[in-house]
């Protein structure tokens, strides 16, 4: 917290011990912060305390500035190649704009394509980005506007809470918002329940108490005499005063922690692959670019011999500009532009597919992030449970004091039409049943209210589940049931579906009027409710701690209604039951009543002489005495019905489930029993796997680490905040991938840090929806695992669309590396080859984003976040692939100019001169050649193509082999998209037909192909032609065998695979 200066003589022994207010007594708090509890701050003290320690409001911290943010964008190894490639292609552009016969807008296609995609790409960063820190607003929004404050003697009752100062003396009520962390210094009612579930983690509303906590080192949970700013008071009032403001109270050190989180975020294992491939792909296109200038820097340097000794160099700019252009083509073909939107294309995919499964994705990389997730951190309370006390069982006594009746009771939510009473044969209810459900309607406060599909409680959680024990046992009036029925069904139809009619318990409540009401408190640990029964007397009921209401019975209620005494051998027979409830988990609540109520068998109202009795707390007990002991009902906040089979998928798919709650230890441990979270004999002890998070912290750092790296469940309970943020830190120094679940303000510094932050959509609170990766709709633990397979098969799509892509990169460079060897004119131009990365390919690889998930996804264990994008087998084909794809390109160019026909098809029948391979590949050297004549041809729609210089044959005139180049790039592409159908799957295994988006892609990619191929102005700027029915023929059986070529691959790694699995088993 902070320290007040000792220079201040109110406060000079308060700088040593400040934190530990909690530990100190009322009149010890208020002597230390100079305050009397009657008069509270003056003006003077409050404008001194300002100037030292601000105001009491959370700190905002500095975004990054605009210019750092687009900056930021650019900050990619792909991104800076590109650019490169830009600039190179612009200034290229620019100086030999006519050269090649382009002019105007046509020259500067392609650096103007690239910049394009690159503003694009940093547009959409810059606003994720400015989206990502809204959960330290999100804080700002939990804190009081305003408090009730006493200055100089007089209550200031709506004072901005932000002027709060240490030492205020504060006023709160039902409903109030804390508005700082503070020490109560008097309770103003019997009784003060905060829920602090947001903060705290605990499942119910905490009673508050003015009682010092004599420990040094004390958890959140309990600090009983201190409430904590953005919590809400839920019963009762109080006096408080200020011990902590603004960013020195507990929700401000979240606040700093959810920042410092934020630093800490590191990239998603698909960014950490793409720049390690960015990296290699750089030094392979340096590594290849220097092969081609080298191979051909005869072409632009020559010298002269003399005795030996090179002289007379001659250096041709045009030559070595020309060269200098095939090297940036060869980068141009060498970098996936379109990989990047068809990433985010498949993600955005992959988040609507999510979304309709309850899971929605608010940033895109985190879709691939759940994929290897292998380890899931997840909160008790409404993710494993519901978030909703339910009765699941309760007994009473049988016919004589040594038998009793157990009722085992189905229902996990406070719909009261979810589940039953199990074999429930009591329509007729039975004296001792008719008593208890009496007890249960009418000694509660609370209510049931519907919000969409979700039923919600008011007041108690406890209470209302009671409530809807009551509307499951009925009620013994046989007409009043059938008109009970009759109105629960005219409600399923009403239009004003909010209220929830609880027939029963009304029935119950008309029947016995309630009069007067004994509030709870923590001696007694009881409440109880007088009431006028029908016959006129008055009934006390009684509900509260089963020892304590125990304690004070001295008779049972038998099942027909007979009263006997308590005896010791019923006494350990109702003990021996409530100890048996509890070791499941069930948080147990007695209930008695009492007939002879003395000086209260007639009270009425506040005007009865035995009124001022009740004014008192104190005589409570006594009022409570001599109870007729009725039975015992276990509560619990149940676990989901589908946890359990998630737990199990999450076995079988290798990833770890840890519990980390702010409940307490008991209820934790026999929650993670049911969900079946300890498999086999890690059941049996839990003392290596359940730990508090101060006894965990406790331990040394090697040990941690040694606890964590065990396989199987682990539960760590009463988890701080900082508890959690350690657990999740020290996970990823371990090398895992965490997926965090939260809901509440203390949950939010670990979803931050985890790799998955995952917050609940139903009960999460702003801050830790911000602060999440990833929201769940429905709040449910198995929506994670649905989550994690979804990630799973969008990584495996992804990883066959980026193989796609990259095998047809690898075939374009080895297509320009194999023309600049073999020394013939480019076959494709920088254009052609911007064009088919960015538009040929990008439908096909964004189809290959729905292939259908294997059915054993998770089966397997999670990929390691290390694991390599392209191993050497995946890179070995895509060699052997590209090779082909190289092969096949430069080969069709070749075959135009030197072959009259190939396979039985007529290359020759638009009149084109035929040359050899040789005259080809020094066509350079064309100006020098004698007797050198070339014959017009015919292109396109009968136009002739003719030549005043037989040398531009071999530039103006490759149009019809560019294109037919082309054609076939394409095509293979096309033909390759099947290929990455499945990574080692046969295409009679897999057909097409098992992702028809593939096919439609394939039908788009092609009409856009033929789109540039006939529209004329298109087919100028990208310098091709139409071409003929045969010669589309020539294409695909020239493209065709690139699909053979990956089967016997394949077939190959399916056999790689069997020995590799055989070896291990041996």
């Amino acid at each position: 917290m902070f320290a007040l200066s000792s220079s201040d003589p109110q406060l000079s022994s308060f700088s040593r011990n400040v934190c530990w207010a909690w530990s100190w007594s009322v009149e010890q708090c208020l002597k230390e912060y100079g305050v009397r509890l009657e008069r509270g701050l003056s003006y003077y003290d409050v404008e001194k305390r300002r100037e030292r320690y601000g105001w009491n409001e959370l700190d905002k911290e500095k975004g990054k500035p605009l210019w750092k943010l687009v900056l930021e964008q650019f900050d990619d190894m792909l991104v800076k190649i590109l650019l490169l490639a830009a600039f190179v292609s612009f200034v290229i552009a620019y100086l030999h704009g006519n050269e090649s016969g382009e002019s105007g807008f046509e020259a500067y296609v392609e650096p103007f394509v690239i910049v394009l995609i690159l503003v694009l790409n940093a547009i959409v960063g810059v606003w994720q980005e400015t989206n990502a820190e809204k959960a330290l607003e999100a804080l700002k929004e939990m804190q009081s506007e305003s408090a009730k404050v006493l200055r100089d003697g007089y209550f200031a009752p709506d004072l901005p809470a932000r002027e709060l100062v240490p030492g205020d003396i504060v006023e709160l009520h039902v409903g109030d918002k804390v508005p700082a962390d503070m020490r109560i210094a008097s309770l103003k009612t019997s009784t003060l329940r905060v829920e602090q579930s947001s903060l705290t983690g605990e499942a119910m509303p905490v009673i508050k108490t003015t009682s010092p906590v004599f420990m040094d080192d004390c958890e959140l949970q309990a600090k009983e005499c201190m409430v904590f700013a953005g919590t809400t008071i839920v019963n009762g009032s109080c006096k408080c005063i200020v011990v902590s403001t603004g960013m020195q109270t507990e929700i401000g050190k979240i606040q700093r922690q959810i920042h410092e989180a934020s630093l800490e975020e590191s990239d998603t294992p698909l960014k950490k692959k793409l720049d390690e491939f960015g990296g290699r792909l750089t030094t392979s296109i340096g590594i290849v670019c220097l092969v081609v200038w080298i191979i051909n820097y005869k072409n632009f340097l020559t010298w002269d011999v003399v005795n030996g000794l090179p002289t007379n160099f001659r250096f041709s700019f045009e030559k070595c500009t020309y060269y200098f252009k095939i090297a940036v083509a060869l980068a141009v073909a060498a970098i996936p532009e379109g990989l990047p939107a068809v990433i985010t294309t498949c993600l955005a995919l992959g988040t609507r597919k999510m979304a309709r499964k309850n899971a929605i994705v608010r940033k895109l990389p985190s879709v691939e992030t759940l994929g290897c997730t292998t380890v899931i951190c997840s909160d008790k309370t409404g993710t494993l449970t519901t978030n909703q006390m339910s009765v699941t069982e309760f007994f009473t006594l049988g016919g004589k004091t040594t038998s009793s009746r157990v009722f085992r009771v189905e229902g996990t939510t406070y719909n009261p039409k979810d589940g039953g009473i199990v074999d429930w044969t009591c329509y007729n209810l039975d004296a001792n049943l008719l008593a208890m459900a009496e007890i249960c309607a009418v000694c509660n406060d609370a209510g049931i209210f519907c919000k969409g599909r979700l039923f919600q409680a008011t007041g108690l959680p406890t209470e209302a589940a009671l409530k809807v024990l009551v509307e499951k046992m009925g009620v013994p009036d046989v007409k009043a049931r059938n008109r009970i029925r009759d109105a629960q069904l005219a409600a399923d139809y009403s239009i004003d579906r909010s209220t929830v009619k609880l027939g029963c318990c009304d029935w119950w409540n008309k029947k016995s009027k309630r009069v007067a009401t004994l509030e709870f408190d923590r001696v007694r640990k009881s409440m109880s409710v007088i009431a006028r029964e029908p016959t006129g007397q008055n009934r006390l009921l009684v509900k509260g701690a089963v020892e304590s209401v125990l304690e004070r019975s001295t008779q049972v209620q038998l099942a027909d209604g007979s009263v006997v005494p308590l005896d010791e051998s019923c006494k350990e027979l109702l003990q021996s039951r409530h100890l048996e409830m509890s070791s499941k988990g069930l948080r147990c609540l007695a209930v008695a009543y009492k007939d002879d109520l003395g000086e209260f068998a007639d009270y009425y109202s506040e005007n009865h002489p035995a009124h001022k009795k009740l004014l008192d707390p104190a005589s409570y007990a006594s009022i409570e005495s001599n109870l007729i002991f009725v039975g015992v009902v276990g509560l619990r906040d149940p676990p989901r019905e589908e946890v359990g089979s998630a737990i199990e998928d999450c076995r079988e798919a290798g990833i770890k489930v840890m519990v980390i709650t702010g409940d307490n230890k008991s209820t934790a441990e026999a929650i993670c029993r049911e969900i079946k979270l300890f498999s086999g004999g890690e059941d049996l002890d839990l003392r290596s796997r359940s730990f508090t998070g101060k006894e965990f912290m406790s331990l040394s750092s090697k040990k941690q680490f040694e606890i964590l790296s065990k396989p199987g469940g682990m539960v760590f309970s009463r988890a701080e905040p900082k508890h959690k943020q350690e657990i999740v830190r020290m996970l990823k120094e371990m090398g895992e991938i965490v997926a965090m679940t939260g809901d509440g303000v203390n949950d939010a510094p670990a979803l931050k840090l985890a790799d998955i932050g995952i917050a609940m959509g139903i009960t999460g609170t702003e801050v830790a929806k911000e602060a999440s990766d990833m929201v769940l709709a429905d709040d449910n633990f198995s929506t994670i695992v649905s989550a994690v397979a979804e990630g799973r098969s969008i990584y495996n799509n992804m990883k066959a669309f980026i193989r796609y892509m990259i095998s047809s990169n690898v075939g374009e460079v080895i297509s320009i590396f194999l023309t600049a060897l073999l020394g013939i004119p480019e076959c494709l131009i920088p254009v052609q080859l911007l064009w088919v990365n960015l538009v040929t390919d990008g439908p096909p690889a964004t189809a290959l984003g729905f292939n259908p998930a294997d059915i054993d996804i998770m089966r397997k264990p999670p990929r390691k976040s290390n694991d390599p994008l392209i191993n050497s087998w995946v890179l070995f084909r895509y060699l052997v692939i590209g090779l082909y794809v190289g092969v096949a390109t430069v080969g069709i160019f070749i075959l135009w100019y030197t072959q009259a026909s190939f396979m039985g098809i007529d290359l020759a029948t638009d009149g084109h001169t035929l040359v050899t391979l040789s005259q080809l590949r020094s066509w350079g050297e064309c100006p020098k050649w004698s007797n050198f004549t070339v014959t017009p041809f015919t292109v396109g729609n009968g136009h002739v193509l003719s030549f005043s210089n037989p040398c531009d044959y071999f530039s103006v005139g490759k149009v019809k082999a560019m294109t037919l180049s082309l054609s076939v790039l394409v095509s293979i592409e096309m033909f390759n998209s099947l290929n990455a159908l499945s990574e080692d799957n046969s295409l009679l295994k897999m057909p097409p037909w098992k992702n028809p988006f593939l096919l439609v892609a394939m039908s788009v990619s092609f009409g856009l192909h033929f789109l540039i191929l006939y529209v004329p102005f298109l087919a100028n700027v990208f310098g091709i032609v139409p071409l003929s029915l045969k010669e589309w023929i020539l294409v695909i059986l020239v493209s065709m065998p690139v699909v053979l070529i990956d089967e016997v691959l394949k077939f190959f790694a399916r056999r790689r695979r069997r020995s590799v699995k055989k070896h291990k088993r041996a």
